[in-house]
């Protein structure tokens, strides 16, 4: 447990002996630091629980406060707010304790299973800027979780079995109408090669997209050619997984280069075989029904303040929703997994989708009421005119073309004589990339300014990381294996220990809010802390032994931390930048 939360728990105690009975005790950073370190402002709530003087109460409190040793200058300031600051001697015991293991600073949880659903990539289609903060946010949140002592399964939940399929054979079809798989006679084996290759699948779609909204019979044919897929069609069926392999070895790149993996690569399709399975039972629970020739769920409440439509799990042309796909992934998650919990990362926009999905699931009682479904919404990375990230030219951007892009800047701002300057510009790219998407707060939209956001100063990836690679240079110049934390000499070291001390609320608000923009600007307070601190002594240089010692002992800390939280947003460290 931290520092912190162990002095919390004391003060509760304490005010326990008093007779104040009170469920949480915080302590929060001093607004006044010429008062002290923190301030506990606890005695106003509990002046009007108790109807007495807060000054009163907080007296009462301080009196206690002073008896324990880890604690000085102790006071009260205006109607009973406490100002409190922690001796050195505490400080030095817990610096020396995060120089055997940082990780004892967090709190595990080991009693819940969580399955998170991102990515969410498309078959056959090109992986694009919208699927950025799906695939960031919901690998920093599984490695966040397993942090925390979670046990965790990820799922990429790929998009490979609805109406875009339907398109892509048609297409395929008019194209290359003599391949067997458009044959009903044709009953041998089906070819292992075509002359179709993942980039012929970039234009593939968007033109039969195109299609699909200017020619009604064009879609028509597709709806029906994604309903005989999903009843198992062999030729489409072939074709479809001829498909789904070179398109998922592309897709698995992308997500590679931004340190994205998944311990299942999961898709609608086989959702899809649990259909028959599903179906038979909510017919057993009652809960379908007819309307306008569709199959449906009422999920409606009575207490929705605004309509609530059917969750439509049979379409009216008999085909197969993709709400319906949605409900039987939790019904095959349930049986497989049994989680504590699912999160769903995905855009803001679908919130509507998964409320609908989410009430089917506890009214048909494919999960119990004590699994939690959470929806966790992103907002989306917009251009410097407020509107989604696109190309120069208005098309919306690949994923791809945005790494090379920011690699492009990142290639002018990292040192010439360094050997290996295109992996390190790739390595800073992603950074770049993914500490400017996980800084906002996770449901708000953001602004993506690529020159901004790749600069060497201020809140930025790059900024992190060479605080991060410079740290690690010290540390191997000064070639020690033994460090001891010994002493604060000045305002410098002690505003670095207060970062420190502040790591677990932003781990533990990270977790609580399912957004990494408390450890984003944790990094950066505690980095420039750091090098405010580097830029006004020179460590390697100090003569006074116990100075040096101390010096690198809190630098062996600061590197150890961000270590730890870059490995949770998912950003590797380059040697050199």
């Amino acid at each position: 447990m931290s520092f912190i939360k162990d002095k919390e728990l004391e003060l509760k105690e304490l005010l326990n002996t008093l007779e104040y009975n009170i469920d949480d005790v915080k302590l929060e950073l001093s607004s006044r630091p010429e008062f002290g370190m923190y301030q506990y402002n606890g005695a106003m709530s509990l002046a009007k629980q108790y109807h007495k003087n807060p000054r009163e109460i907080a007296e009462e409190i301080v009196k206690k406060l002073k008896l324990d040793k880890d604690l000085i200058n102790v006071n009260i300031q205006g109607a009973g707010f406490i100002n409190i600051s922690f001796t050195n001697e505490a400080l030095t015991k817990y610096i020396n304790k995060l120089l055997l293991n940082v990780q004892t600073s967090i709190d595990t949880y080991k009693t819940k299973k969580i399955v998170i659903d991102y990515g969410g990539a498309n078959v056959a289609k090109t992986l694009h800027v919208g699927h950025l903060r799906s695939a960031n946010i919901g690998e920093a949140l599984k490695r966040l979780a397993i942090l925390c002592g979670y046990t965790v399964i990820s799922d990429a939940h790929l998009g490979d079995f609805g109406r875009q399929m339907g398109m892509i054979i048609l297409e395929i079809k008019n194209r290359y109408p003599n391949l067997p798989y458009f044959s009903d006679s044709y009953s041998g084996e089906y070819p292992k090669e075509l002359p179709i290759t993942s980039k012929d699948l970039e234009t593939i779609y968007p033109i039969a997209n195109l299609k699909a909204k200017e020619d009604e019979n064009f879609m028509n044919e597709a709806r029906t050619i994604t309903n005989e897929l999903q009843k198992g069609h062999p030729g489409y069926t072939a074709l479809w997984k001829y498909i789904y392999d070179i398109s998922v070895k592309d897709i698995r790149e992308i997500y590679n280069s931004l340190n994205t993996s998944f311990d299942y690569w999961y898709g609608e399709s086989d959702a899809n075989k649990y259909i028959p399975e599903l179906t038979k039972y909510l017919q057993e629970k009652n809960i379908l029904k007819q309307s306008e020739g569709a199959i449906i769920i009422d999920v409606s409440q009575k207490d929705d303040k605004k309509e609530i439509p059917p969750f439509i799990y049979i379409k009216s042309n008999g085909a197969l929703s993709y709400e319906a796909t949605d409900l039987a992934t939790i019904y095959q998650r349930q049986k497989d997994f049994k989680p504590d919990e699912i999160w769903y990362v995905v855009d803001n926009r679908q919130e509507l989708h998964f409320i609908q999905t989410f009430r089917a699931a506890y009214l048909s009682e494919i999960v119990p009421n004590n699994v939690k479904l959470e929806f966790l919404g992103f907002g989306t990375m917009n251009g410097k005119d407020g509107r989604p990230f696109k190309t120069r030219d208005g098309g919306v951007m690949s994923l791809s073309n945005l790494i090379n892009l920011v690699k492009e800047e990142t290639l002018k701002r990292v040192s010439d004589d360094i050997e290996n300057k295109e992996e390190v510009s790739n390595i800073v790219a992603i950074a770049t990339i993914k500490y400017a998407d996980l800084l906002p707060t996770r449901n708000k939209d953001y602004i993506f300014d690529i020159e901004k956001f790749c600069d060497m100063q201020g809140k930025t990836g790059p900024y992190i990381l060479y605080s991060t690679v410079r740290i690690n240079s010290l540390l191997k110049k000064a070639n020690n294996s033994n460090y001891n934390f010994i002493d604060i000499y000045n305002d410098y070291d002690l505003d670095i220990v207060i970062n420190i001390l502040n790591l677990t609320k932003a781990i533990d608000n990270s977790l609580k809010n399912k957004s990494l923009n408390d450890i984003c600007e944790y990094l950066f307070k505690l980095n420039s802390s750091y090098n405010n601190f580097y830029n006004e002594f020179k460590i390697l240089t100090e003569k006074n032994i116990e100075k040096k010692t101390s010096w690198l002992a809190l630098s062996k800390v600061v590197y150890d931390i961000n270590k730890m939280l870059l490995n949770v947003l998912a950003i590797n460290i380059p040697d050199r930048m």
